[in-house]
């Protein structure tokens, strides 16, 4: 891949189509419980494709969306022109101290390798007051999820897959665990600490699940490890299992940990 497989610019047609319109539902949750409404000023941190900040917008609020994907960002251009975005990582945030009422990051935390640090900048843009929420994955290995791994552990050994995703989501495992997610936002200066841990179901085509896929961490990781051809024997592989052992559509559930609090 052109930006490297860590990068998610070749996969954002794929994010936006298959997996924004089932984040969308925890992102409105995750703009409720952070209670941000009309008039608020909002920066969306890895915003992707947009999801989060459109749920923030139709709350009413003013919002800017950041990310390092110049991918992603080209898709919230297009799909969401009313959502100002701005390329920028977590720990350099290109905004004044205190320009926020509220900062936005769903899913982000994890993909840092020193939170704490990310955090601290998140803090700066936050006015005194000011709201932080974050989410993050709490589900374990799923049936689906194992099937993928069987078959990715054929081409690719463990060790190296590990290490390769310990690099690219580190915090992944961590933030599964809602009092892991607590110690870090307080240790941030975040207070009045509130975390929910909330329960989806999305359906997909069998289609649409694979091809969602490619936009996780091992896939990337494989594709660009093992070369194309060998990547789409992997596919076709993949099809032919997943047909033998689920039922199409599939019905996938998720579990998520939706973090709130205030900057003192």
């Amino acid at each position: 891949m052109a930006n490297g497989w860590r990068s998610y610019d070749e996969v954002a047609e794929i994010y936006e189509r298959v997996h924004a319109p089932r984040f969308a539902e925890p992102a409105r949750d995750l703009v409720a419980l952070a209670g941000i409404g009309s008039g608020w000023h909002v920066l969306d941190l890895g915003t992707g494709t947009g999801v989060v900040g459109e749920a923030a917008r139709a709350a009413g609020a003013v919002v800017v969306g950041a990310d390092p994907s110049i991918g992603m960002l080209q898709i919230a251009r297009r799909v969401r022109p009313d959502l100002p975005v701005t390329g920028a990582e977590a720990l350099d945030l290109p905004f004044r101290a205190g320009a926020f009422d509220g900062v936005l990051a769903g899913f982000v935390l994890a993909h840092c390798t020193r939170p704490d640090t990310a955090l601290f900048d998140v803090m700066r843009v936050t006015k005194p007051g000011g709201t932080v929420a974050v989410s993050s994955w709490a589900d374990g290995r799923d049936a689906f999820t194992t099937t993928w791994l069987e078959l990715v552990h054929g081409v690719v050994p463990k060790e190296i897959l590990r290490s390769a995703l310990d690099g690219a989501i580190p915090n992944h495992e961590r933030f599964r665990r809602s009092e892991y997610l607590s110690e870090t936002l307080h240790r941030s200066g975040v207070r009045k600490i509130r975390v929910e841990r909330m329960a989806y179901e999305w359906g997909y085509t069998q289609a649409d699940y694979l091809d969602g896929l490619k936009t996780w961490a091992t896939a990337r990781f494989v594709r660009g490890m093992v070369g194309e051809d060998a990547w789409e024997r992997l596919l076709q592989r993949a099809r032919g299992l997943f047909a033998e052992r689920f039922p199409d559509p599939l019905h996938d559930r998720r579990t998520v940990l939706l973090a709130t609090g205030i900057k003192e």
